[in-house]
């Protein structure tokens, strides 16, 4: 995943810059990086490594050294960014959001223009230089945009930097948000609408499906009117999205209570308390507690000072590790009790079956586990969420191929979407029986609709249902 921020002032814009970027350290664990622009320099720009150290401590000298009125930022588990380029158009800098499946078929296309791509360390070309390339083939910014938007398959939100302002253009169907915030000085354009509140800025706007605006100092103009259709990712309020973020007007913290209150409504289970898996997990299960009258309580604790986020290695079993040695069990809120555990989502299973592991051991009676989304049955194809991985390594997924005794069809795997069909019953006691949870009941498609509030059209619910 990734998230951006940018800024334009009539001041100098570096502090802002620096600690709006650090507000979207909870969606990237890999790169960051911040291009800043002054009349009196031109273009400045630093990449770094996130992956042993944290943004603030990585990018502390470039918060007293770097220095400009306008710039951008960006944190990303995937390529290196923003990046600078000389074009037709001038130098810009740019930084995106987003996914390309269709890469080879573009790059074919515009190498046979006599263009050359850098390739990243795993060998793959880097989206967002393809996007600089896909932009440069139009005459201005606009219609580049508009360009790039239109050929690829996948998503893609964007900033770009450039002497005139700082474009922001949200994806074609919304499936990432940019928000635009405004102070006495200037103006910012964000992924995370909380990001800019504590350095002073108010909401402006939300920039709707395929809108494209440029900010300067005195304004922003909207170049491109957005579209009526919308897609955006649900699973930014089940588990990316921070709880200070609103996307579309809704709460992530509110619509996290709203799914575990219609859990709960639908749920008949005793126990002595209702947790959740910290982080995500800890709204639903506030939700869940209010409504089902179960006590709230924190059976375990998270220790972050020395382990944040960003110290996460590449490689899954290690990460699974570090996640289980973060969690600290408090014996007395475990020992001889029934816990209800409600987690963001199931997506492997290894992670939650080891915490389940870890709470018998602990001396836990039962633990019941309740997902506040349904299943995962497809890998996002729109996003680049290391969450919603390949399809054959969901627990689900596999579940399906093991009692169908091959690898499912669409239409076999659609039967196991029903949560009323005998399909269903039997792929989640099977699941609940392979992680070696008391119970297991999912959230259920329809709630966690109803949770977010807002029209089912305009919300991608892919990974769980597979719709486009």
């Amino acid at each position: 995943m990734g998230g951006f921020f940018g800024v334009v002032s009539k001041d100098d814009c570096v502090f802002d810059l620096f600690f709006g970027v650090d507000y979207h350290s909870h969606l990237g664990t890999r790169r960051a990086g911040m291009a800043v622009y002054s009349d009196e320099k031109g273009f400045d720009k630093a990449i770094h490594s996130i992956e042993n150290a944290p943004f603030r401590t990585k990018f502390s000298t470039e918060s007293n050294e770097m220095h400009g009125n306008m710039g951008i930022g960006c944190i990303s588990d995937f390529e290196a960014q923003p990046i600078l380029v000389r074009s037709h158009h001038g130098t810009f800098a740019i930084t995106t959001v987003g996914k390309i499946n269709n890469i080879d078929e573009i790059v074919n296309s515009i190498i046979g223009s006599k263009t050359h791509f850098f390739e990243m360390q795993n060998g793959d070309i880097n989206p967002t230089e393809l996007v600089a390339a896909i932009i440069n083939r139009k005459d201005n910014f606009i219609e580049g945009i508009k360009y790039a938007q239109e050929i690829i398959d996948g998503s893609m939100s964007m900033l770009i930097l450039t002497p005139k302002g700082v474009y922001a253009a949200r994806d074609k169907l919304g499936r990432t948000p940019i928000v635009i915030g405004q102070k006495d000085d200037g103006f910012c354009a964000a992924f995370e609408s909380f990001s800019y509140l504590n350095l002073g800025y108010k909401d402006y706007k939300e920039l709707g499906p395929g809108e494209i605006v440029v900010m300067n100092p005195d304004g922003v103009k909207t170049l491109a009117a957005p579209g009526d259709k919308m897609k955006i990712c649900t699973f930014l309020w089940i588990y990316y999205g921070y709880p200070a973020s609103s996307y579309e007007g809704i709460s992530v913290e509110q619509m996290r209570y709203n799914c575990g209150k219609l859990m709960a409504r639908r749920d008949n289970v005793k126990t002595d308390i209702a947790a959740g898996v910290p982080d995500s997990g800890v709204a639903h299960a506030i939700g869940y507690a209010n409504e089902s009258g179960i006590p709230y309580s924190r059976p375990f604790v998270k220790y972050t000072p020395t382990w944040p986020r960003s110290f996460m290695p590449t490689i899954q079993s290690k990460r699974d590790l570090i996640a289980k040695m973060k969690l600290i069990p408090v014996h007395d809120l475990i020992n001889g009790k029934k816990l209800l555990l409600i987690d963001d989502s199931i997506v492997r299973g290894t992670q939650l079956r080891e915490t389940t592991e870890f709470l018998y051991q602990s001396g836990a009676e039962e633990v019941h586990v309740r997902p506040a989304c349904p299943p995962l049955l497809f890998g996002c194809k729109y996003l680049n969420f290391s969450r919603s991985t390949s399809e054959m390594e969901l627990i689900a997924r596999r579940v399906i191929k093991e009692l169908e005794g091959k690898e499912p069809d669409r239409a076999t795997i659609d039967e196991y979407t029903n949560p009323d069909s005998e399909k269903y019953n039997t792929m989640v006691e099977k699941i609940c029986e392979k992680l070696h949870f008391t119970s297991l009941r999912y959230n259920r498609l329809d709630d966690m609709i109803e949770a977010v509030g807002i029209a089912p059209e305009k919300l991608c619910t892919y990974c769980w249902d597979g719709k486009e």
